[in-house]
């Protein structure tokens, strides 16, 4: 997937100024804040969890364009996987970001391949992990688990 620059990209811009996950979930099983205290995003990261399947998530929070967008292009992914699936799409973001991931992997990730440069953009990194790591540490904690339940966990 072509980037022509990442803040030029329509899908980042879409993602950041429509997001489709931007929004409270009554349901929600779980709920987890992820801060970055570099540059101040903070992420309320809900999600709807039953048998391992993630059914539903939402984030709501304030960040930069990236950190949002990429949140919102995480949930695309992940809502209506598995729990072990959506840990193998943190994986595959997380080598991108890193600039370790195949172009299988990348192609893998979807409209979140935008991000795939911001391994040369140092002081973006943290903003767009935030919601992967939220994420992962739900995952982590078990995300059918009432112990997660307003967790909060920095981005470091």
């Amino acid at each position: 997937m072509q980037s022509n620059g990442i803040y030029g990209s329509s899908i980042l811009n879409e993602h950041n100024l429509r997001p489709s996950h931007k929004k409270p979930i009554s349901d929600a099983t779980i709920e987890l804040e992820g801060v970055n205290p570099t540059c101040g995003d903070d992420i309320f990261l809900q999600l709807k969890v039953k048998n391992g399947i993630i059914e539903d998530g939402s984030f709501s929070g304030y960040g930069c364009a990236i950190s949002q967008a990429s949140c919102d292009m995480m949930l695309d992914l992940v809502i209506g996987e598995d729990v072990q699936t959506a840990t193998e799409y943190i994986n595959k973001f997380f080598n991108m970001i890193h600039g370790k991931a195949s172009d299988e992997d990348i192609e893998d990730l979807d409209e979140a391949g935008i991000l795939k440069d911001i391994s040369h953009m140092p002081a973006r990194v943290k903003c767009a992990l935030l919601g992967w790591r939220t994420l992962k540490d739900i995952i982590e904690n078990g995300a059918d688990s009432a112990e997660a339940h307003a967790k909060h966990q920095e981005c470091s």
